[in-house]
């Protein structure tokens, strides 16, 4: 899933490739995928793009007067820019991977795709990000809270500090890959509660997070979109590396996995050498 800092990324592209361009048209070729039918997708035509940014994980593309299209790329979603389209005929509604397009008047534009069949890439044509109920609900940034406010918001929701921290109402941007990442670096258990932890280890967090997610915004500036996710991969020291040497201590990486979803850890970093039980109300480690 994108998480904070490829949506940046991605944010950045636009930014440089598309503000001051001009929409052609915006053709939905996935029906379930836009969520709002006022204004429609033909108001954004002869607009040009005028900013790109993103709220946690939710990509804003912004256009003349006030029009923002919000995406939130779900598991399986990606933007993929194309300096030129193979065809100017309009995309019909139908099953391809290709859920929204939007033409540029220099021919450029992108693609909104999402792989798989769970299909829960989410597109929202708004005069306001706040009317998007997803971004109504985010916490603050992850990458811009200080100190107190990230603790606050930590202690305010008792919990295992994975979950905690992958609520976007709590933080908004962290997601499945760089919470592992997170809690790696801050040599926390998942499976640790929010309640026990002390101020020194909340300190230890909340300088992780920002030092992990900074140095992979740092790593993915600059990045044109189809190169994020291997830049993603090349900077990761536990999550999806099970069963491979963590970079830190050299012991395994372990797995613990749910029905829809899975975490890596090192129990030598992170658990004192003790490894979790696969199912998510381990107690043998707080």
């Amino acid at each position: 899933m994108p998480e904070l800092p490829e949506v940046e990324a991605l944010a950045g592209y636009l930014r440089e490739r598309a503000v001051g361009r001009r929409v052609d048209r915006v053709e939905v070729a996935s029906i379930n995928a836009l969520k709002t039918y006022d204004p429609p997708p033909s108001a954004v035509a002869g607009r040009p793009v005028v900013d790109a940014g993103r709220h946690g994980k939710f990509l804003d593309v912004v256009f003349d007067g006030g029009l923002h299209l919000v995406v939130h790329l779900a598991r399986a979603g990606w933007l993929h820019y194309r300096e030129a389209f193979p065809s100017t005929v309009p995309l019909r509604p139908g099953k391809g991977p290709i859920a929204l397009r939007v033409r540029l008047d220099d021919g450029s534009g992108f693609d909104l795709t999402e792989a798989g069949t769970q299909k829960k890439l989410a597109a929202y044509l708004v005069t306001d990000p706040a009317q998007v109920p997803g971004v109504a609900k985010l916490g603050p940034d992850a990458l811009g809270a200080d100190l107190a406010t990230f603790a606050e918001r930590l202690r305010s929701r008792r919990g295992q500090v994975k979950g905690v921290l992958t609520d976007q109402a709590v933080l908004a941007g962290i997601g499945n890959a760089y919470s592992d990442e997170i809690l790696h670096a801050a040599k926390l258990s998942p499976f640790a509660l929010t309640d026990r932890l002390t101020d020194d280890q909340l300190a230890t967090l909340h300088a992780a997070t920002r030092a992990v997610l900074g140095d992979a915004v740092r790593r993915s500036a600059g990045q044109r979109a189809a190169e994020l996710k291997g830049e993603k991969r090349s900077g990761l020291k536990v999550h999806a590396r099970t069963g491979l040497p963590c970079p830190v201590c050299g012991d395994s990486v372990r797995e613990v996995s749910f029905a829809d979803s899975s975490l890596q850890y090192c129990p030598t970093c992170q658990t004192g050498g003790k490894p979790l039980a696969d199912r998510r109300l381990s107690r043998l480690v707080r």
